[in-house]
């Protein structure tokens, strides 16, 4: 049975204050869980149904993990979703801090404002497919440890570094001449555009796109053409942030992986 105080707990950490100060997150869904007991950061505690620990109660006694055999209607308390999933864990947040400008010789995203958890979500879930193991976003983007975040990755929370810095600076700091590609509404396709091994892609806000203070840095701009088939112009605004991402990450891989297409 679940406390008062152990209920107060887990919905204190559907606040980013309060997440911040625990150093704790929550994970809900047998896809969640499950891709957190295989991966590296550390379960601090699940709270599941009887259904749930049957299947799963001799690894978890074996990994020396807390758990909590709970009821639906006390799942139902804790949960962030519409229909619980039979199992909430709480994790503990990983140290994290950006990676150098000076030295950093990978690819990575730089997210600007991104916003809307479901994006941010679906971003790291991307870069996870793709095989992009380092994210940096702006101090203004959504908590990545956010519920709605954390369901949207599908389980990629665990894999892509994710960090958060001030960007500008970040930028300043990179050697000169490293590449910094950006999602503009301007620039050379990005089916013509060659891309390297080492960079950073920039994917601006859903309603603002790139920051002007960060589109001095894009050395690389790029762009997704639109197309019609009817022979009447296009009218749509722009992409979603995410499918934009998506878009960008596969064109990457399909040059730099391209025996594996």
């Amino acid at each position: 049975m679940l406390s008062h105080n152990q209920i107060k707990y887990i919905n204190s950490l559907k606040i980013k204050k309060f997440r911040q100060q625990h150093g704790t997150f929550i994970v809900e869904g047998e896809k969640g869980v499950s891709e957190l007991l295989a991966g590296p950061l550390k379960t601090a505690s699940i709270f599941a149904l009887n259904e749930w620990l049957v299947q799963n109660e001799h690894s978890l006694k074996s990994r020396d993990i807390n758990y909590q055999l709970i009821t639906a209607d006390e799942l139902k308390k804790v949960s962030d979703l519409i229909t619980p999933n039979k199992v909430l864990a709480i994790a503990e947040m990983p140290a994290a801090t950006a990676p150098d400008p000076i030295t950093f010789s990978g690819m990575a995203l730089a997210l600007d404002g991104i916003r809307d958890p479901g994006n941010l979500g679906t971003m790291i879930r991307t870069a996870d497919w793709f095989g992009i193991r380092q994210i940096i976003c702006s101090t203004d983007s959504v908590d990545m440890y956010n519920p709605k975040v954390v369901q949207s990755t599908m389980g990629s929370f665990g894999r892509v570094n994710v960090t958060y810095t001030n960007l500008q600076a970040f930028f300043e700091a990179l050697p000169d001449g490293f590449p910094v590609f950006g999602a503009l509404l301007e620039g050379p396709d990005i089916t013509a555009k060659t891309f390297t091994k080492a960079g950073i892609i920039v994917i601006g806000s859903e309603s603002h796109g790139i920051s002007k203070n960060l589109i001095p840095y894009v050395n690389e701009p790029i762009h997704i053409p639109r197309f019609s088939d009817s022979g009447a112009d296009n009218q749509a605004e722009s992409l979603n942030a995410s499918i934009a991402n998506g878009i960008i990450c596969f064109e990457i891989c399909k040059q730099l992986f391209k025996n594996n297409f």
